[in-house]
């Protein structure tokens, strides 16, 4: 099975650097922009199946790349990253940038928020269920923080190394059944209209 992972278009949060987590920011217009560049490439991979994030920004980008119809799951929500929501990123690394690093490294919690591996397992857990159900290339559109645990449980990348998942891209995940081959990324970070390895988180 092809995992077909698109993360949602900028939002208005993404737009000023701003961390979310969970709260339900809509997309901004470039992300509304960077989500209708992306079409052509998933109709031609023709998703089997389609699954979602419920947050809004997540069901619009579903929508705009031809998945209008995909199946909201609750489990696929980004990590809650607590007292850290609605500020920036620059606010946080000049408070406490031991604390941010060891965040983004899966090793640290904000205040509040949803530990890492409880995350992991949480978006895991979506996954091993998914794959058990037949389907040659499934759709999952979903957050940064999904895709960075999904390549993390599936293929050992550390979220330490792994740079920020860009908007509206496609990263696609061979999983393999019990044939003894590796689990294989097949493709990263991938935009039909022009690289983004500044994302932001």
């Amino acid at each position: 099975m092809r995992i077909l992972l698109v993360r949602h278009g900028q939002s208005q949060w993404n737009a000023t650097h701003r961390l979310q987590g969970q709260a339900d920011i809509a997309l901004s217009e470039t992300g509304r922009d960077q989500a209708d560049a992306l079409r052509a490439t998933i109709e031609e991979l023709k998703p089997c199946r389609a699954i979602t994030s419920d947050l809004e920004r997540v069901r619009e980008t579903a929508a705009r790349i031809g998945a209008p119809d995909a199946s909201p799951v609750s489990d696929l929500r980004e990590i809650d990253v607590g007292g850290w929501t609605g500020r920036t990123t620059a606010d946080i690394v000049a408070e406490d940038e031991a604390a941010y690093l060891a965040w983004r490294a899966g090793t640290g919690t904000p205040p509040g928020g949803e530990p890492w591996d409880a995350f992991v397992g949480r978006v895991t857990a979506v996954i091993r269920r998914e794959a058990a159900i037949p389907c040659t290339n499934l759709l999952v559109v979903c957050h940064g923080g999904v895709i960075r645990a999904i390549l993390q449980r599936f293929l050992n990348l550390q979220p330490a190394s792994i740079i920020p998942v860009a908007p509206a891209s496609l990263t696609a995940l061979r999983l393999e059944n019990s044939n003894g081959k590796p689990h294989r990324l097949e493709l990263f970070n991938y935009r039909p209209e022009s690289l983004d390895l500044e994302a932001p988180d």
